[in-house]
């Protein structure tokens, strides 16, 4: 068993980037398994912040491979961009950057697609980013899609212009108008970019790397809450974010998986619509949005921001088979007199740790017990003896409940602020 999985439990925006980057160097391959560039996992490099979309977060390590997966769907021009962005750091992506040959691209008229849906929903927008990932799927599971590995064909354009006249049908039927133009031209000329880059049969390419002893960390995006089966629908992403989706989107089997690595802070945050039992549309979630700097890494849209939900973490918990977790932000938490943990929803009347199936549809009370907050800097300690009492009581409880150990905690945005507890 040589894959271990590293993975979002909320919706998203955990601060996943800065994980993947810590745990790195004890890895061979970092692989993402699912997603596109509604993925923003934040890095700090020689002080500079830098967010990826589509490139692994172990990109920075020269001698970590790094593996795109069958189970993405693939913007060339963001990957493009973003290859410009880390060759400013001296790392040339054509060395350690591999890309599975069956991983889906993202074209233009997919944008457009998903634009013109969005728009149409008015009042019930699902809150895309608008970066084409739902119709790219649509399109996988609808057999319609291009795939990396078409690139080497010397008919894509013609199947390219296959499937942009399939499209404007359907871009007819929405009144859609916008000249896109500039955005094909975009496309193409990433595209000749890509053709420089290594491009694997990835099911292969991992399974003789693993066979040969190598490490592989399969690095999520999202978050399992926003999981198109088990999140909440229909205000999630389209693909499978929970560990499941390492073996549909890399090609590896369920017992290659070793440890599943769950990350979450030490509160909640939300990015577009959807349900949130334990939002705080008041002062309290303004603060945590202030101090925490909750803007999206993608869309930098305000997050919405509320206390820590037990009972959405511990269905998280059971369907990924986490079995250590790390708290992230939790600095944010030091200057709050206290601090509320939901254990429980009350619907209609009664009293549940489950998460109910349409969570859009039913009020939901949270029940919250509370904490006295550590009002301590922790941003520079170093170890878990140096923690707070009040703080270790938090965490403890969270253990507990989740039956799960909080194995790292991150104390502020740097590589080196995490404490392994």
């Amino acid at each position: 068993m040589m894959v271990d999985v590293l993975l979002g439990l909320q919706w998203g925006d955990e601060g996943k980037g800065k994980i993947v980057d810590y745990f790195a160097p004890g890895y061979d391959i970092i692989a993402r398994f699912q997603g596109g560039p509604n993925a923003g996992h934040t890095l700090y490099v020689n002080g500079n912040k830098v967010v990826l979309h589509q490139i692994p977060s172990g990109i920075f390590h020269a001698n970590t491979v790094n593996l795109i997966g069958s189970g993405v769907v693939l913007d060339a021009v963001t990957l493009r961009k973003e290859a410009e962005k880390v060759a400013a750091f001296g790392i040339d992506c054509r060395k350690n950057l591999f890309i599975s040959e069956r991983t889906q691209l993202i074209v233009p008229t997919h944008r457009a697609l998903d634009k013109a849906s969005e728009m149409s929903k008015g009042e019930s927008k699902i809150g895309s980013t608008l970066k084409g990932i739902g119709p790219a799927y649509m399109d996988k599971t609808g057999r319609n899609g291009l795939r990396v590995g078409d690139l080497l064909d010397k008919n894509f354009t013609t199947q390219y212009i296959k499937l942009r006249l399939k499209h404007q049908r359907l871009l007819d039927s929405f009144g859609f108008q916008e000249d896109i133009s500039s955005w094909e031209e975009e496309f193409f000329e990433a595209i000749e970019f890509m053709r420089e880059l290594k491009v694997v049969n990835g099911e292969y390419f991992i399974n003789d790397r693993i066979s040969k002893g190598s490490k592989v960390l399969a690095e999520g995006a999202q978050g399992s809450m926003l999981d198109v089966d088990f999140g909440t629908f229909p205000f999630v992403t389209s693909s499978n974010t929970i560990s499941a989706g390492v073996c549909t989107g890399l090609g590896v089997a369920p017992q290659r998986i070793r440890e599943v690595i769950g990350v979450t802070k030490a509160y909640c945050t939300r990015v577009g619509s959807g349900p949130f039992p334990t939002e705080l549309n008041d002062e309290t979630g303004e603060q945590l949005r202030k101090v925490g700097s909750e803007f999206g890494a993608t869309t930098g849209r305000p997050r919405r921001c509320g206390w820590i939900d037990l009972v959405a973490l511990n269905l998280a918990c059971m369907i990924n088979g986490v079995t250590q977790l790390v708290m992230t932000k939790a600095d944010v938490l030091d200057g709050f007199e206290t601090l509320q943990v939901c254990e429980e929803y009350v619907i209609a009347g009664r009293s549940t740790r489950e998460v109910p199936y349409q969570m859009m549809k039913q009020e939901i009370v949270p029940q919250y017990r509370s904490f006295p907050g550590w009002k301590t800097d922790i941003s520079t300690l170093k170890s878990e003896s140096e923690l707070p009492e009040k703080m270790k009581a938090y965490i403890q409880h969270i253990n507990q409940y989740l039956g799960v150990p909080v194995k790292y905690i991150s104390n502020g945005p740097g590589r080196d602020q995490i404490i392994l507890s």
